[in-house]
C-alpha cells in the first residue's frame, strides 16, 4: 500500500518506520528542513512510562486557581475568547474526576509501557544511538501534601503491574547523589525504576536517515495547504511539492493537526500547550542528575543527556505563540538551581519553548476516522517521545490489518463520539 505520512516529528518519522516494515510503500512529508525541528526538538527528554499522567486530575481546577497569583506557576492560562480553547478546556475540566483519572491514566501507561518495549526492541534491532539511560525516573516531593497525593498514581501503577518505589529522602538521595546538597527541600520521592531517558531529536534524526535507507521518501521544506477528497475518501494531500496521492493518509502534524482533518468532518480535540526548555552543559559531574528527576513542585522534568542537562516543562495556554518568556525561564532555572545548583552552567544555556498537541483526556488519538484511508497519530500531549514507538507500532497494525499487541480500540477518534459532517469536498489551507 502506498501511504503519505504529514508530518515528520518523532510521531510521524516513527509511524513511517513501522509502516516502511510492515511492507508498505511511504512519503513522509514536512515544511521543516530536516526531522524533528518543531515539538520534537528539544523536549525534557523522559521516557516515562511510570509517570505517563494525564493533565486532567482531581483538584487541579482548584489549583489553577492558586496558580494564578504565583509567579513560577507550573500552568498558565492566558485569557482569550477564542470558543474552540473553551471547548477544550470544559472537555478537560470535564476528567478531572477520580473515575475519569483512573481510566485515563491506566489507559495512557498501557501505551507507554508497550512503546518503550517497542523502543528496546527497536534499539536493540539497529543499534541506534541518542544518548540513552535506562535509569530511572525520580519524582520528588517538596511538601507531605504532594506525598500524599501520589497514593492515588501509586493504587493505579500497582493495579498495572508497574515496578516502583517509596523512597525517604536518604533514599532520594542514593537514586541521585547529586540531591545531597538539596535534601533539605525533600520529603520524599517515588521511583520509577523501568523508565529511561534520551534525546527526542537526535533518535529521530537518526531513524529518518534509517527509514531513508529502507526505501522511506521524505519530503522536506514543503509545505502542506490541505487534503483534496469527497467525505468518505481522501484522494490527495495538496503541498508546494505539488498533489501527492496514495492510497491512505496519516495525520501526524501535532497541533496542527485538528484544521488539516476538520473540513472532512474530523472533529479532533487537540489544543496546542506550550513547554519550555533549557539545556545546560555540565559544569560539575558530581552535582549533576544520573537519570531523570521531576520536581513535582513546578512540574519539571531534570534530565541528565550525555554531557547536558535538559530541564524541561510547564504548560502555557497561549494558542500557538512561540515567543520564549523569560518569566517561564526563571521557574526552569529556579527548580533546577535548587536542586542540581553547580551541576550545569546557566549562563551558556540555550532556551527553547514548542507546542505539546494535548487531549482533553491526556491519552493520544491513534487509529482509523470516519474517512476511510484517513488514519491519525496525534495528541500525544508531554509524551510523545515516550509514547511514540508504541503509538506507531500499533497504526502500522492497524493500518496492515494486524491485530495490534495492546488494547486499541479506545485509543481512535471514535471515543469523543463527535464529528461534524463535512463542509466542502476540498479542505481548507492549514498550517502545517
Amino acid at each position: 500500500m502506498k501511504i503519505v505520512v504529514l508530518g515528520a516529528g518523532v510521531i510521524g518519522v516513527t509511524s513511517a518506520w513501522y509502516l516502511s516494515r510492515a511492507g508498505h510503500q511511504v512519503t513522509v512529508v514536512d515544511r521543516q528542513p530536516a526531522a524533528a525541528m518543531e515539538t520534537s526538538f528539544a523536549n525534557a527528554g523522559e521516557i516515562s512510562p511510570g509517570y505517563s499522567t494525564p493533565w486532567a486530575a482531581p483538584g487541579i481546577p482548584q489549583k489553577a486557581l492558586r496558580w494564578m497569583f504565583q509567579r513560577h506557576a507550573p500552568l498558565v492560562l492566558h485569557a482569550s475568547a477564542d470558543p474552540v480553547r473553551a471547548g477544550w478546556m470544559a472537555r478537560m475540566l470535564g476528567n478531572c474526576t477520580s473515575d475519569a483519572y483512573a481510566v485515563n491514566k491506566s489507559r495512557m501507561m498501557r501505551v507507554a509501557e508497550y512503546s518503550r518495549d517497542c523502543l528496546q526492541a527497536l534499539r536493540a534491532d539497529t543499534g541506534i544511538r541518542y544518548d540513552e539511560r535506562t535509569q530511572g525516573t525520580l519524582q520528588v516531593f517538596r511538601k507531605p501534601e504532594q506525598l500524599a497525593a501520589v497514593q492515588k498514581d501509586i493504587a493505579v501503577l500497582k493495579a498495572d503491574g508497574v515496578a516502583y518505589e517509596e523512597l525517604d529522602v536518604d533514599g532520594c538521595v542514593r537514586a541521585e547523589p547529586g540531591l545531597a546538597h538539596a535534601r533539605h527541600l525533600l520529603t520524599g520521592g517515588l521511583r520509577l525504576p523501568g523508565d529511561e531517558t534520551g534525546d527526542c531529536h537526535i533518535f529521530t534524526q537518526a531513524l529518518a536517515a534509517l527509514a531513508a535507507e529502507a526505501g522511506v521518501e521524505f519530503l522536506y521544506d514543503t509545505t502542506i495547504s490541505g487534503l483534496e477528497g469527497t467525505p468518505g475518501r481522501i484522494t490527495a494531500a495538496l503541498t508546494s511539492a505539488g498533489r501527492l496521492t496514495a492510497d491512505a493518509f496519516v495525520v501526524a502534524l501535532g497541533s496542527h493537526s485538528p484544521a488539516l482533518v476538520a473540513p472532512f468532518g474530523v472533529r479532533l480535540p487537540v489544543h496546542p500547550v506550550k513547554g519550555y526548555s533549557l539545556t545546560l552543559p555540565i559544569v560539575d559531574e558530581a552535582r549533576a542528575p544520573v537519570s531523570t528527576v521531576m520536581d513535582e513542585t513546578y512540574k519539571v522534568a531534570i534530565t541528565r543527556l550525555g554531557d547536558r542537562i535538559r530541564v524541561g516543562g510547564l504548560a502555557e495556554l497561549a494558542g500557538f505563540d512561540l515567543s520564549l518568556s523569560p518569566r517561564r525561564r526563571a521557574t526552569l532555572a529556579k527548580s533546577v538551581g535548587e536542586l542540581f545548583g553547580g551541576a550545569g552552567d546557566l549562563n551558556a544555556a540555550q532556551f527553547w519553548t514548542g507546542l505539546r498537541p494535548m487531549t482533553p483526556d491526556g491519552t493520544p488519538i491513534i487509529g482509523a476516522t470516519p474517512v476511510r484511508n484517513l488514519w491519525l497519530n496525534t495528541g500525544h500531549g508531554t509524551l510523545g517521545w515516550t509514547m511514540a514507538a508504541g503509538s506507531a507500532r500499533v497504526l502500522a497494525d492497524l493500518m496492515s490489518g494486524q491485530t495490534p499487541q495492546i488494547r486499541a480500540d479506545d485509543l481512535a477518534v471514535s471515543r469523543y463520539r463527535r464529528t461534524r459532517r463535512a463542509a466542502q469536498g476540498q479542505a481548507r489551507p492549514a498550517a502545517a
